[in-house]
């Protein structure tokens, strides 16, 4: 009885995330599930097959997420900073928006953060808790403050994946 009330908890509980992130989306249609909070903006783009396990969309840049996107806990996408350049110190009252790009197959670990103005390549994968701060290549792996790519994925095993439609 007991599995059987988390099981039924866990998918009212998908149900109201995912719902929640088609709204804040405003995409019904959208190919998403999302088993923690998460927050899109009506300038999110998504592909199909995402799941979200708790992602926020902060500012007003466009964000476009490709097909079978996975994020850890806590990930967010800031897209907007202040002008630092500008008429006050610190910053004045002038938002400077930019664009992130997330190409298809790619896998955000617990707590990334990607900075706006970032284009995560196919197939790359960043490591919990890092900061993206400038472009990821296709196939990359990268963690860190500033994310660094340290490893690759092997293109070989990872296209074979593709050709097989072998998607989780």
């Amino acid at each position: 009885m007991k599995k059987l009330i988390i099981t039924l908890f866990r998918k009212i509980r998908t149900f109201i995330f995912t719902f929640i992130a088609k709204l804040s989306n405003n995409d019904f249609k959208a190919q998403i599930k999302a088993n923690g909070f998460t927050y899109l903006t009506n300038k999110t783009k998504t592909g199909k097959n995402l799941h979200f396990n708790g992602l926020h969309v902060y500012g007003k840049g466009n964000v476009l997420i490709g097909d079978n996107f996975h994020s850890g806990k806590g990930c967010k996408i800031i897209t907007d900073i202040h002008d630092y350049n500008g008429k006050k110190l610190p910053y004045d009252e002038t938002i400077i928006s930019k664009n992130v790009i997330i190409e298809d197959n790619v896998w955000l670990g617990m707590d990334v953060t990607l900075l706006g103005g970032v284009k995560i390549g196919e197939g790359a994968i960043i490591q919990a808790g890092s900061v993206v701060v400038s472009d990821i290549e296709a196939l990359a792996i990268a963690g860190g403050h500033p994310a660094k790519v340290f490893s690759k994925r092997n293109s070989d095993h990872y296209d074979d994946l593709i050709n097989k439609k072998s998607f989780f």
